[in-house]
């Protein structure tokens, strides 16, 4: 657990770093990649806590026990199917969408079997609830620069308008959690919890770390 806490204390530093000292040049994609792998690691934690996942991880874990293909393969796989249904929406892709789904599979691949599995419920709980935060964090900040977005927050962002993206985010949740656990993968209360919180939470930490200047993403 003091892993996942030490990280988010150093990523907030480094957020502070950026906007004081680095331009927005330079700050976008490297808060693209880092909001990526701050991403990975908020998956690991909801992964390792076994307590039900986000709607799109619970997808690709399906895929995976189904199929025995690595995690990251899936991940890539999935995200190209839902880049290419956005662009029907006439969702346009950019840096983002090429780079989170590669870097989010690598590093759910390369650290999960490093983070703690808990056994105790409470400790699970605990875990869990550091990982959602970790994980909406990471959602928000690498949306917030504008550089494209990954394949399930395109999707969602493909219906806004004329949802907003804080419900169509979680409706894209509740329909990939519904397909991840008819493919095998374990539903749990922490799923709910996912479905109905990730969007407005997401939405809100946007506001946060949106860099100076940049629009600022709905």
């Amino acid at each position: 657990m003091l892993i996942g806490r030490r990280s988010g204390v150093h990523y907030f530093n480094l957020v502070i770093w950026f906007a004081v000292r680095v331009p927005v040049t330079v700050r976008r994609p490297a808060q693209l990649v880092l909001g990526c792998i701050v991403l990975g690691l908020g998956i690991a934690l909801l992964l390792q806590a076994r307590l039900g996942a986000d709607g799109y991880t619970m997808l690709v874990s399906g895929i995976v026990a189904t199929s025995g293909v690595a995690f990251w393969i899936v991940n890539t796989t999935c995200g190209i199917v839902l880049v290419l249904l956005a662009m029907l929406r006439r969702h346009r892709p950019g840096l983002g969408t090429l780079v989170q789904p590669v870097v989010v599979g690598v590093t759910v691949s390369a650290i999960i079997d490093h983070l703690p599995a808990p056994d105790s419920i409470g400790w699970r709980s605990a875990q869990f609830v550091l990982g959602f935060f970790v994980l909406c964090l990471g959602v928000a900040s690498y949306l917030a620069v504008d550089l494209g977005a990954g394949p399930a927050e395109g999707a969602a962002l493909a219906f806004d308008p004329p949802l907003p993206f804080k419900w169509s985010y979680s409706i894209f949740q509740l329909v990939t959690t519904l397909a991840g656990w008819a493919l095998g993968a374990t539903l749990g209360i922490g799923t709910v919890i996912v479905i109905l919180a990730i969007g407005p939470v997401t939405d809100r930490i946007i506001h946060w770390v949106t860099p100076p200047g940049v629009r600022e993403v709905h």
